[in-house]
């Protein structure tokens, strides 16, 4: 996995959501972002959404989809590496 794109994707999410409280360092690649773990909601997947849109041209378009893909800081990455792959 691309070490490179996980700390870049940290960075984003720190900066898109406006996590003022927390350096890339505390977010673990593998933590859930949603729920127990990072404890983000639905107004944050939206931002993410909105965030793999503009960074990486990705359109996210079933719910379920978005599910998958947004479990993790690592779920994201091998996401966007698998679509770029595929472009």
């Amino acid at each position: 996995m691309n070490k490179e794109l996980i700390e870049k994707l940290k960075l984003e999410i720190i900066d898109q959501l406006n996590l003022e409280d927390i350096s890339p360092s505390d977010i673990d690649a593998s933590t859930p972002l949603f729920g127990e773990g990072l404890g983000l909601d639905s107004i944050d997947a939206l931002e993410i959404i909105v965030l793999l849109e503009k960074e990486y041209g990705i359109k996210i378009v079933a719910p379920k989809q978005g599910k998958d893909i947004m479990q993790s800081i690592n779920t994201l990455a091998e996401f966007i590496e698998e679509t770029q792959k595929a472009k």
